[in-house]
This record gives structure tokens, sequence and C-alpha cells, in this order.
């Protein structure tokens, strides 16, 4: 019997729709499984998983040789998503299941060896791509991601725990609840406010004037001026997201991994600070598969990067598209990828090598020449992007 199970994959930060058709064959003295349709590494693995997941169910496959394919076969397949609608595609050829209890339902997770669904990630985005779609009933994901993918008014969320608890409810045996989600869910705030800062009334004008008009800033003190207690405060006074901000900005950390399971709409402004050995691709997004670096993971929020000077300079060039145009582009041989990138960056900067230039406190120890060379590692056009700079002398940061 040939079955025919829907799912979906990411890509960027969208999703696009996958079937998953599986052929049960015939009885055959060399069972086997053979899977196509542009798979990578984990949805290879896949059948090992679901075989033994349907055994400690109870379910024993007969011995015939299970072919899936994977279409469109043009679209890479990435992650562990796909080990839940392989199992039910499965199921539903071998006639476990009727065509009345995966028509028009949609199956996205990842099965552990005793059958239980576990988290992935991409599923508000797998959820909004369903939106507004009659023909979808049902979106089944892993109980952990269900108040992500109902954060998005779409078709019923079903949060299955484990496969005997999903199967009860496709036979109509034991409904599952759909999930329920509030998309104004406050996140989890880190405690850093700006009412903090005492006194540094020059630079806590700076950064409201950022805060209030989306510019760039940049910090130039000695150590101790408060430059990363000012930067870690920004976040703070910017205004709320909204709905439409909140979903794209979750998307983005759901697709990276970073989305803390059973959360919903973020609704926090991210606050961003890698440290300078970043890399390249850490920074912009890359990696094989691709995923968004920290220029997209502040996207609506404030990317700060505290001893500017230290960060390589190819690495800190590669931020000039994402400044300018809020996009960072990822091209590979296969597929080019787009993630947003509309962020505000909050740049420290030592005055000198040793840090003490012009500070009343103590004396700086660098030559002109050394000053100059120090300077020179921002380059004039990344320099061109930060609209407000300014320069402390050393307080002590209270």
């Amino acid at each position: 019997m040939l079955a025919k199970v829907w799912s979906a994959a990411t890509l960027g930060i969208d999703a696009v729709r996958i079937i998953i058709e599986v052929d049960g064959g015939g009885y055959s003295a060399q069972p086997g499984f053979t899977l196509v349709g542009l798979p990578d590494a984990a949805v290879r693995e896949s059948y090992s998983r679901v075989r033994s997941a349907l055994h400690n169910c109870g379910l024993y496959l007969p011995p015939r040789h299970i072919t899936v394919n994977l279409s469109p076969a043009d679209v890479r397949k990435e992650g562990s998503g796909f080990d839940l609608p392989i199992a039910i595609g499965i199921l539903h050829a071998l006639e476990f299941l009727r065509d009345e209890h995966v028509s028009g339902r949609v199956f996205v997770g990842e099965l552990s060896l005793d059958g239980t669904l576990t988290p992935v990630r991409g599923t508000l985005s797998i959820s909004a791509a369903f939106v507004s779609d009659d023909s979808i009933r049902e979106l089944i994901v892993p109980v952990a991601n269900a108040n992500e993918a109902a954060a998005v008014p779409t078709t019923p969320i079903i949060g299955a725990p484990h496969l005997p608890a999903l199967l009860a409810h496709l036979r109509g045996e034991v409904p599952i609840t759909p999930a329920v989600s509030s998309p104004l869910v406050e996140h989890t705030d880190d405690g850093a406010d700006f009412s903090d800062v005492r006194g540094q009334a020059q630079a806590k004008r700076a950064l409201e004037v950022a805060a209030a008009g989306g510019h760039n800033v940049m910090m130039i003190g000695p150590p101790g001026s408060g430059k990363t207690m000012l930067a870690k405060r920004l976040a703070s006074i910017l205004p709320r997201l909204a709905i439409d901000e909140a979903i794209v900005t979750t998307k983005i950390h759901s697709v990276a991994g970073t989305l803390p399971p059973g959360s919903g709409l973020l609704t926090r402004r991210p606050f961003r600070a890698p440290h300078h050995t970043i890399s390249t691709a850490g920074l912009a997004g890359g990696g094989a598969p691709p995923r968004p670096g920290e220029v997209s993971l502040a996207h609506h929020g404030v990317l700060f990067l505290d001893e500017l000077a230290e960060f390589r300079r190819e690495t800190l060039e590669v931020m000039r598209q994402p400044m300018e145009d809020g996009i960072v582009t990822i091209a590979r041989a296969s597929r080019t990828i787009t993630y947003p990138a509309r962020f505000t960056l909050a740049a420290a900067l030592n005055p000198c090598p040793c840090g003490f230039f012009n500070d009343a406190r103590r004396g700086c120890t660098c030559g002109p020449q050394q000053i100059a060379r120090y300077l020179a590692k921002v380059s004039g056009p990344l320099l061109d992007r930060i609209d407000l700079q300014g320069r402390g002398r050393g307080v002590d940061e209270r």
C-alpha cells in the first residue's frame, strides 16, 4: 500500500511543505529500508530510531522492503523532525492506520527509542506556513513545542507526549486537547535595568537617543568607566516588541535552537553580546546546515560588541551589509538563504591598547603610533555606520 503524510521543513526562517510518501511493498525474504529525496545524515538515520520506537511501543513491522520518498526531491531535508511523519507513514502503509486517521494532519517531531516525542527546531515557522489553510485540520508536534507552534493563529496544535498517546488520538480513542498559547506572555527578564545607572548623564542621553531613533552607538573610554554596564541596559529602554516583530524574532531563535522548550512568543527585545573571539560564521551566520548568526539573533534588539578593536577585522567587516540593509545573505553552492538582521549596534572600545589614554586617574603608557594602530583596527566604512560616538573619562561603575 502507498501512503502519503504531510510534514514540513524549515528553509531560512520560513517553512516549506514536504510530502512523505511510503511504499509498504510486499512480503520479502530480504526486508529492508530505502530513503530517497535528498536527506541529510540525521534524516538517513531516522529509520533506526523509528523502528526501535515502534518496537518499544509494541508495534512490530512485518518483513517487508519499505521505501520512503521525501518530496519535493530538490529541497534538502535536514534535522530529525521527520521521524514522526515517517513513522506515521509506515504505520499507514502497513495498514495500522487508515486514511481518515492521517488525512488533513501535519506531523513534525523527533522520536526517542522509547517512543517519546522530543522537541525540534523551527515549529513556529512550520505553524505559520499553514495559516489559513482549510485543508489542514491539525498540526501535530512534540508537547514541548506546542506553545511555540500555537503562538500564531493557525490550525489546531496538538502537543503529543509520546507515540502511543498520539495513536490513541488519531484513532479517536483518547483525544488530546489542542494547545492554547497567549502571544502576550512576557519573556524572562535578566534583571538589567537602565535605572541602575547612577550619573553618566552624557552617556545615558546618547543611549536614549539611540533607543528612540534606532541609531548605532559606540562608547570609547577607559576600563571602569561604565561602558559595559550601560550597553547591557540599553535593551531595557527599548519598546516592547509588536506582534509581527515578536513572531519574526521568535522564528529566528527557534530555527537557531536558542528558544527554551515550552516557550511562546518572545516579547522582550533580544540582547546579544558575543565574545571577541567569535568566528565570521558565528557572527553573520553559516555552517552546515546554515544557522542564524549573532547579527540575526539580535534582530529587533541589541548587538553588543565589547572591546571592538579586539575582534578580527574580517569578522567585523561582515556586519557592513546587515547594518546597511537589515538582512544577511548566506550563499552556498546549493542554495542561498537570507536571514533578517535589523539590530541596534552598541560597541565599546578602549581609547588605546593599555586603555588609559586621557584618563585622569592613571597615566597612559602607549605611544602615538600604538594608539593610531589600535584605533585603525576598526575600519572607516564600519565607523561610518555608527551614528553616535561618545568619549568618556574614568568614573566608578556603580
